[in-house]
């Protein structure tokens, strides 16, 4: 069984085009989180799945290894897919989606998640939550909530707070943290299933897995990301890199 980690990037983005290349002290935000995969422990190799020709020659100048994809992907799990597919990966094999906006990560997630993985082959899916007891946060729409069942299985993925405490004077709530890992069967199965009503409704593209009947597990973290999705973003994360790196 392999272990490998997928970080897919395009360059087109609404919100920040050309966003992979964006330079963070003096590092292409892609080299960052390329370069905090190869810290994880265990993986059998690192690569990143792209359509486009400079961020492929990007990674390629830094040292990266790069799978190249169509460019008529609808989603991150599609290209992966497809990258799974180019790589000869095994159906047993896992797949660790790593989004290419996420210059830090904690590396023992990593770990963690395919762990998950690896102990039960029952399990296809594999997700992590925080938790977090700020109501305002909670009450972010891009602040995705989970909850789950006593097996750890998620009953629902929500971008309004969820639960909803009633009678709780100090409520609490588990933030999805936006990293996956997959069994190679089940993500190339996942891609080709119909988007569901909740998932249209909420835009969470988790919830097609659940709507469909397939369960996604949850491993607890106290960990957290940095995610990358505007300028200001970028900001935000140079001036903790600078600190912390």
């Amino acid at each position: 069984m392999r272990k490998v980690a997928l970080i897919p990037a395009r360059y087109g983005s609404s919100r920040f085009p050309g966003k992979p290349l964006a330079p963070i002290l003096g590092k292409p935000l892609i080299q960052w989180t390329y370069e905090q995969a190869l810290r994880v422990k265990g993986l059998d190799g690192v690569w990143v799945a792209t359509d486009d020709t400079r961020i492929k020659e990007c990674v390629e100048t830094f040292g990266g290894r790069v799978v190249m994809t169509r460019d008529d992907h609808p989603s991150g799990s599609d290209r992966l897919a497809e990258a799974a597919t180019l790589l000869n990966l095994a159906p047993e094999d896992i797949v660790i989606n790593i989004q290419g906006d996420q210059p830090v990560f904690p590396v023992e997630l990593i770990r963690d998640l395919a762990a998950r993985l690896s102990r039960d082959p029952a399990v296809v899916m594999v997700t992590p939550a925080r938790k977090l007891s700020d109501p305002a946060v909670a009450a972010d729409p891009n602040v995705v909530k989970v909850v789950f069942d006593h097996a750890g299985r998620a009953l629902y993925f929500s971008r309004s707070p969820l639960p909803f405490w009633r009678d709780r004077d100090t409520p609490y709530f588990y933030k999805h943290v936006g990293i996956y890992a997959y069994r190679v069967q089940f993500l190339k199965e996942f891609v080709h299933l119909p988007p569901g009503r909740w998932e249209a409704a909420e835009k969470l593209e988790q919830l097609r897995a659940l709507e469909h009947g397939f369960p996604i597990h949850i491993v607890e973290t106290e960990g957290d990301t940095r995610e990358v999705d505007t300028p200001e973003d970028l900001r935000q994360a140079e001036a903790y890199l600078a600190l912390n790196s």
